[in-house]
């Protein structure tokens, strides 16, 4: 029994480990534009039945409960939280937010597509509307040298006043992704998240149609992650770490008393 109860309690300190890692990667993307905060979910492991609730306790008689003994905890999975991050004003006419759901999409080196809530886009050298990383926005936008008065409504037209010209012309159109599963998304560095099996296959359309949000000029959308109620997490998580240390000191406490007496 001493020697379960070690095992248990290392399961838990090895899961509160886990979920101290998750809210310390929360805490250290506060400030990450778009970012989204992960939770970690927990689930029981396999119990050890000793005893099966209706077994036969006798020749007429049967256990009305079992004696079941659990195994552990271990993380489960982690969920990413897409609840909307506040709007910081920018006033860069290249900054854009998403104001509800849908992904810009941009083109990884080699082709492959990536998502992304954050919006802090530039011009590259060939006018082209382009990541922080150089990685172009699709479908491609040019803005060509001298454009002035660059407006992008919020179904993603992309409007610009032309050297020689007096009225606004349309450039082309951001077009969003939206998936049946987003929680099933692949998170990956610098802010993308890549197309899983779990995610279903983006479904692109026009920013403001089927349920997509509308993009908002001159925005950033901020993270989501609330400090307090990860700091409150955190304490939580310390604590229950601490238990199951106790734990281990108490069992190995037993143990050393059981071998002295023996």
């Amino acid at each position: 029994m001493p020697s379960s109860a070690l095992h248990v309690a290392r399961t838990g300190l090895e899961a509160q480990d886990t979920r101290m890692r998750v809210i310390a990667n929360n805490l250290a993307n506060v400030g990450t534009t778009g970012f989204k905060r992960d939770r970690a979910n927990f689930a029981t492991m396999a119990y050890q039945d000793a005893r099966t609730a209706g077994q036969q306790s006798s020749g007429e008689t049967a256990y009305a409960t079992g004696l079941n003994l659990g195994t552990g905890v271990g993380i489960q999975s982690t969920t990413r939280i897409a609840t909307q991050g506040p709007m910081q004003t920018t006033g860069n006419a290249l900054d854009l937010a998403l104001d509800g759901e849908g992904y810009f999409q941009v083109a990884l080196p080699g082709g492959q597509l990536a998502y992304t809530r954050a919006g802090n886009f530039s011009r590259s050298a060939e006018g082209q509307l382009v990541t922080a990383q150089g990685y172009v926005v699709q479908p491609p936008v040019t803005i060509p040298e001298g454009a002035t008065s660059i407006t992008i409504a919020p179904d993603g037209t992309v409007s610009a006043t032309l050297p020689g010209t007096a009225e606004p012309s349309q450039l082309g159109q951001i077009t969003l992704a939206s998936f049946a599963n987003p929680a099933g998304l692949a998170a990956g560095g610098d802010n993308f998240l890549t197309e899983t099996a779990a995610s279903g296959a983006a479904q692109i359309g026009v920013a403001g149609e089927v349920g997509r949000g509308r993009i908002r000029q001159g925005f950033l959308e901020s993270s989501n992650v609330n400090v307090v109620e990860e700091l409150v997490d955190m304490i939580e998580t310390q604590r229950a770490y601490e238990v199951n240390s106790k734990m281990i000191s108490a069992v190995d406490e037993m143990l050393k008393n059981a071998n002295q007496t023996l």
